[in-house]
């Protein structure tokens, strides 16, 4: 049986897990006081753990507002800014690193665009490597790496980081945390693209909620992932490979997808499938695309009203199973949601079993670029959160 030290230290990171995660889910800064009443810990207990996480760079204080009423008002707590983490991305047609604190703030970040379909991974990554280093050369001082993250558009093995596919870059059976330079020390941890990017949905920062809780959210590029989330958590599955929405079967005539068999929904969805459906080059916007839908082209309405019914033949599974009736649509899927809702929500009203009771909705993720990055930061912070103490000595 542990002993009583072994209890005591167990009891003390938990603790300090519990102190630092309701900081930072916190939407304004808490005292000393608000900190003790929300964990339930005894206040003298409290403020101790609140001084080992600032002294740590976890939690920071700021200074205090004005006094509203008697007494001194208490010191505000904040998240730190002192701890950050890496995230990396490597889309079809972009590779990007950004570095995120503990505030969800960008502490240095940097993009680069190229075509990167059916490319060769050795010098992707190498370029990544580089983009990497620039942007961490850029860190201000006094800012710790708590970790690094890489976001891939594919299947990943996250336990032991392997790439098993990724149809639009055409990689398959490969380890990119080997192929991409250490950072700091750190071990890359790799994992799905569309996963990664649902935390920027499920969370505004580091451990803070966002709107919404349970979604299923759909990254929209030349391919479609996709990723279920409940209770703000992402459902990975047994292997970590749910949420491949984008190779769910939509027509079994339709044409050849990227990943050998027919019809899937990024053959009807993906950006370059809905812009050719349009008339219009690879090189057109979704926003082009949306201004001729609204000014009347009769094409481009066309392809936006077969891209409404491929997304609710295929999102109507998901819903009816799942049980999620909330879709986060990101990537040019956000900037078509407007123009894509109404008819996507009217199919899936009359396929979703439930639709009566609880109404599917579709919602636009934020405009943010690479938000695998982002989401590929974040889970490295979560395991700060979830255990501080290895940054506090």
């Amino acid at each position: 049986m542990p002993g009583q030290g072994s209890r005591q230290s167990t009891l003390r990171t938990s603790n300090l897990a519990l102190v630092a995660k309701t900081v930072c889910a916190a939407a304004r800064p808490l005292s000393r006081a608000d900190v003790a009443a929300a964990t339930s810990l005894a206040r003298a207990t409290a403020s101790r753990l609140v001084d080992e996480l600032v002294a740590g760079g976890v939690v920071a204080e700021t200074e205090p507002g004005s006094a509203t009423g008697r007494g001194r008002p208490g010191t505000p707590l904040v998240p730190g800014a002192r701890l950050a983490a890496l995230g990396l991305q490597v889309n079809a047609g972009f590779l990007a690193a950004r570095v995120i604190d503990l505030r969800g703030r960008v502490v240095t970040e940097a993009t680069e665009y190229d075509d990167f379909v059916a490319s060769d991974p050795v010098p992707t990554l190498t370029r990544l490597s580089d983009l990497a280093a620039r942007v961490c050369d850029g860190i201000p001082a006094g800012v710790r790496l708590v970790g690094a993250g890489l976001a891939l558009p594919g299947l990943v093995a996250e336990e032991t980081g392997l790439l098993l596919r990724a149809p639009n870059l055409g990689w398959s059976d490969l380890k990119p945390a080997e192929m991409v330079e250490p950072v700091a020390g750190l071990t890359l941890n790799v994992g799905n693209e569309a996963n990664l990017a649902a935390r920027t949905i499920a969370a505004v920062a580091p451990g803070r909620p966002g709107e919404f809780a349970d979604f299923v959210y759909l990254s929209g590029e030349i391919g479609i992932g996709g990723a279920a989330v409940i209770g703000g958590e992402v459902m990975s599955g047994r292997h970590g490979w749910a949420g491949e929405i984008g190779h769910v079967c939509v027509d079994p005539a339709g044409p050849r997808c990227r990943c050998g068999a027919s019809g899937c929904l990024e053959t009807f969805a993906g950006r370059d499938a809905i812009l050719a459906a349009a008339g219009l080059s690879p090189a057109s916007t979704p926003a082009e695309l949306a201004e001729l839908a609204a000014g009347g082209d009769k094409r481009a309405r066309a392809a936006l009203s077969a891209t409404a019914r491929a997304l609710a033949l295929a999102l109507a599974g998901v819903v009816n199973v799942l049980d999620i009736p909330t879709v986060v649509l990101g990537g040019h899927l956000a900037h078509l949601a407007e123009l894509l809702a109404p008819e996507v929500e009217a199919h899936l009203g009359e396929r979703v079993l439930s639709a009566r009771w609880a109404p599917p909705r579709i919602e636009p993720a934020g405009p943010l670029l690479a938000p695998g990055a982002t989401g590929a930061a974040y889970r490295e912070l979560a395991g700060v959160l979830a255990d501080p103490t290895p940054w506090l000595g």
